[in-house]
């Protein structure tokens, strides 16, 4: 038991059996992919695969099924490793109805990327990008307009993000550095510098104070002043508000039971409380600004005097005032910015595909059911509707309309396809309407975003780690698709791995 050879021979059996479980829970149906790669703490690539699928009850599962070592990040040797590891488990790349990646080229280029390679194997593997990749794709792109237009006061508090306070492992705040793949680390770097803005100050003068030369302190006390004016009170209020709204969205992106249409759903939703908050609180965002402006005894200036910019000659005053220098070129400006990028990032699914989707949406007692809109969508999955079925699927879909939505008021309560495929399991509804429950089901596989792939990462630095770094691939393998899958190991029983790892190899005694 305390051979280091054995004790792999264990683990390997542990992931054996979970991995099983697993797809025992796909039933060899159809599945969608969601795809990553990043370095581990010995800067080996690996990639993770993760399986979405619908289980035997009609609940939406994201299941890590394995995480592989890769040399050559193309294309080609992805798809390879990919169907290496379908292969692996006697599974069809046929049967897979929906990618997921981040932004990548290798990912997503449209001749030679993987989601291309994938869909020449099977035709009805629609591939998304990660919503909440692009969402913080659409926070950089503001970054940088904002380093731009703003450095000398938006670098600052992007630059106290290596400050850092307190002592000890259990602060309740703290200033993290912006990130550019760091989901809502703006968000929280703005909001923790404004609750902690006084203790900020008190660190800025005491660094100043105490600096060891002369270029320390000049940075500290520069700091200092740029942190005690109006412009940076303004600014961070100002992103804090925009970005809580995009922090809101990224959450929900991130749950795994999240579906397409509800998804682009939250997107507009968001634009919607942008437009809001460019239209109607700006007196509001004024009002917060100028009482932490007197809280910290910040000068607020007179908005109706001529602006004058810091990187011009006070000689040369502007053409217009402060006010419209906040309000519009300020303001305005940034919320424009980032519903632009909301508009031009979130477009990838067809449009055919989405309104065929939202059609089956039961909220509001399948308001929004249109058969005509429904058969088209099913028209792009070749695979699955041929000339026979698409003429049942339509007589499927008229009874099926008439049934859920005036005869069974047990389908009166549903919040979104996730519970219409959990409901339609539980009343037997789904073998009345196999073709149409297919099609539920085909819309609840197309991925929202890569959150689990990116949990896998997460959870990586607890098995590899700097003291365990020289982890063989077969082991840190074996140990993190059970850790992260807990739910699933936890119902494997010990005498199932224990048989497992006897039928490995011949052992010359029973365990």
């Amino acid at each position: 038991m305390t051979s280091p050879m054995i004790q792999k021979d264990i683990v390997s059996a542990c992931k054996i059996e979970t991995v099983k479980a697993i797809l025992d829970e796909l039933n060899d149906d159809y599945f969608a992919l969601l795809v990553d790669e990043s370095f581990d703490v010995s800067r080996k690539e690996q990639m993770a695969i993760v399986f979405r699928y619908i289980d035997r009850m009609g609940f939406v599962m994201e299941r890590l099924i394995d995480i592989v070592y890769v040399e050559d990040t193309s294309a080609s040797s992805l798809k390879e490793a990919i169907f290496n590891l379908l292969a692996q488990h006697s599974l069809s790349p046929s049967s897979v109805r929906g990618q997921c990646y981040d932004g990548a080229s290798n990912m997503q280029g449209e001749i030679n990327g993987l989601k291309m390679l994938i869909r020449r194997e099977s035709k009805s593997a629609h591939s998304i990008h990660c919503f909440a990749h692009q969402l913080q794709l659409t926070l950089v792109g503001r970054m940088d307009n904002l380093r731009d237009s703003q450095k000398s006061t938006i670098q600052v508090a992007l630059d106290m993000g290596e400050l850092t306070t307190g002592r000890g492992l259990n602060q309740q705040l703290g200033l993290l550095r912006a990130c550019d793949t760091r989901w809502g680390s703006h968000y929280k770097s703005f909001n923790n510098f404004i609750i902690m803005f006084g203790s900020i100050l008190e660190v800025l003068e005491s660094l100043a104070l105490d600096a060891r030369s002369m270029d320390e302190r000049a940075k500290a006390m520069g700091h200092l002043e740029a942190c005690q004016t109006f412009e940076i009170a303004f600014m961070l209020h100002l992103m804090r508000d925009v970005l809580a709204i995009t922090n809101e969205l990224n959450k929900c992106l991130q749950k795994k039971e999240q579906d397409i249409t509800n998804a682009m759903l939250l997107v507009e939703v968001a634009k919607r409380r942008l437009q809001v908050l460019r239209d109607d609180e700006w007196d509001s965002l004024i009002a917060k600004v100028s009482t932490f402006c007197i809280k910290h005894d910040v000068l607020i200036p007179n908005f109706e005097e001529p602006y004058v910019s810091s990187l011009r000659s006070r000689r040369k005053l502007a053409n217009y005032t402060i006010l419209h220098h906040y309000r519009v070129e300020v303001f305005c400006n940034i919320i424009d910015w980032q519903l632009q990028e909301l508009n031009d990032r979130f477009d990838e699914v067809t449009t055919d595909l989405l309104h065929g989707i939202a059609c089956l949406n039961p909220i509001n007692s399948f308001s929004s059911f249109d058969i005509r809109k429904v058969m088209r969508m099913a028209e792009l999955y070749p695979d699955d509707f041929d000339e026979s079925n698409i003429s049942i699927l339509e007589n499927q879909l008229a009874s099926y309309i008439v049934d859920v939505r005036d005869v069974d008021e047990r389908f009166s309560d549903l919040n979104g396809l996730c519970d219409l495929s959990k409901r339609l399991v539980q009343t037997k509804k789904h073998s009345n309407y196999p073709l149409v429950f297919r099609l539920v089901k085909l819309a609840l596989l197309l991925p929202v975003a890569t959150a689990s792939v990116e949990r896998a990462f997460s959870a990586m630095k607890f098995i590899k780690n700097d003291l365990r770094s020289q982890m063989s691939d077969d082991f840190f393998s074996g140990c993190l698709v059970p850790y992260l899958e807990k739910d699933v190991f936890d119902k494997i029983s010990n005498d199932v791995i224990i048989k497992t790892f006897q039928d490995m190899k011949p052992r010359r005694i029973q365990l």
